[in-house]
């Protein structure tokens, strides 16, 4: 039997908006802790704001797309979420105060929840049922090639050139995003679009509880993961590996585009924990070696080892999330893990970045592995044992069908 097709023309643009909007994101990431310490005299705690209150309008925005999604249509939320992007992009080359930064920021956070939430839901219906783990991990692999992409591109052009000539670029980046997201086909289900004006509120239209126990480990993971995207520039002049700071993403990324194509096929065909548990091992491990490192070799040693595990977690864990809920539902579903997702990031970034001006970045990534080694803990109680369970019962109901 034939494979249903996967690289579609809409898969691909998609994966391409998708991309080029994570660049603007990752771009800005890597360089706002250099403009805001050099250009603003700002510090750590400046520099953790700015990612927290992106990170909390991208909370505030997450369960209200989900539900957008599926009750306007996820094609409407993309393409209006994207023009405000967009705006945003526009507008960071008139950031001459912190605080109007900070202002910025949160907008730019809520069109990046809304514009994230209904492009993964548009990629997941793209993807056929029979493929899911597959294509979202692909479709994950343009977010984690943007990481790498956006990160290097923003530190070249900071180091070349001025913050005013990368504020163009990202406004580029962010004008592709949105032609790509306005040309993908997207097939709207019946129930998607049907106003509900007379429900009552019901905190269940916000959330998907089945996709509640992935979500919080997936807080836990992001909350580690927040110290890497915050600090990383900083970490590296640190240890006086920044001449090779701009290629931490770069292995990162390597090492999971090498890993793509078998971890996605291995999640369909062997399930879901033959991936994850050695993901988070390696994961922990990236991060002990990173709190080790005293120079550029082990710098990138660890950023190969945490490619290697965390590049596989972020796309299995968005596949359990969808398949812990119903079809009409995975809206809702994807809000729900990204709402968990940014809120460890968010939360992360902030209590990281005391942890390190009160300790220091070795410490802080040495911590940031002991939440990861937790988060396993959390990943085998609140969803391994309860799957078991599911599987225990479903297993004694169809017995004595069967037997009649």
């Amino acid at each position: 039997m034939d494979k249903q097709p996967l690289w579609t023309r809409d898969f691909i643009k998609i994966c391409l908006s998708s991309l080029f909007l994570f660049m603007t994101y990752y771009a800005l990431v890597a360089t706002l802790p250099i403009y805001i310490m050099d250009t603003m005299r700002g510090g750590e705690r400046e520099v953790g704001l700015t990612l927290t209150f992106f990170i909390i309008a991208a909370v505030i925005a997450r369960p209200i797309a989900g539900k957008w999604v599926d009750e306007l249509g996820k094609k409407k939320v993309a393409i209006l979420a994207s023009a405000l992007f967009m705006l945003s992009a526009f507008t960071y080359a008139g950031a001459l105060s912190f605080l109007f930064l900070l202002g910025l920021r949160f907008v730019h956070g809520l069109s990046f929840g809304f514009a994230t939430t209904a492009m993964a839901a548009i990629a997941t219906d793209l993807v056929p049922e029979a493929r899911k783990g597959e294509g979202i991990g692909y479709y994950a692999l343009f977010m984690n090639l943007a990481m790498v992409i956006g990160p290097f591109v923003g530190l070249l052009i900071m180091n070349t050139y001025s913050f005013s000539v990368l504020c163009m670029l990202i406004s580029v980046f962010a004008i592709i995003s949105f032609v790509c997201g306005g040309l993908t086909k997207v097939q709207e289900a019946q129930a998607s679009v049907k106003k509900r004006a007379d429900q009552k509120f019901d905190w269940k239209n916000f959330i998907e509880p089945g996709a509640m126990p992935i979500s919080l480990t997936a807080c836990l993971m992001s909350f580690a993961y927040s110290g890497l995207l915050s600090f990383i520039p900083v970490y590296a002049k640190e240890i006086g590996a920044a001449e090779v700071s701009s290629y931490f993403f770069v292995i990162y990324a390597v090492m999971i585009v090498l890993s793509r194509p078998f971890t996605g096929k291995l999640f369909d065909r062997m399930g879901e924990h033959v991936v994850i548990y050695p993901s988070i091992i390696l994961y922990a491990i990236g991060l002990i070696l990173l709190s080790l490192a005293n120079g550029p070799m082990l710098f990138l040693v660890a950023s190969a080892v945490i490619g290697l595990g965390y590049g596989s977690v972020f796309p299995s864990f968005q596949a359990i999330a969808l398949k812990s809920a119903p079809t009409e539902r995975r809206g809702v579903a994807t809000g729900t893990y990204y709402l968990l997702f940014d809120l460890g990031m968010g939360i992360g970034s902030f209590v990281l970045g005391i942890i390190a001006s009160a300790m220091n970045f070795s410490s802080m990534y040495l911590i940031s592995s002991l939440i990861v080694a937790f988060a396993g803990i959390v990943y085998f109680r609140l969803y391994h044992q309860a799957s078991n369970r599911k599987k225990l019962q479903e297993k004694r109901v169809t017995l004595p069908a069967s037997g009649q």
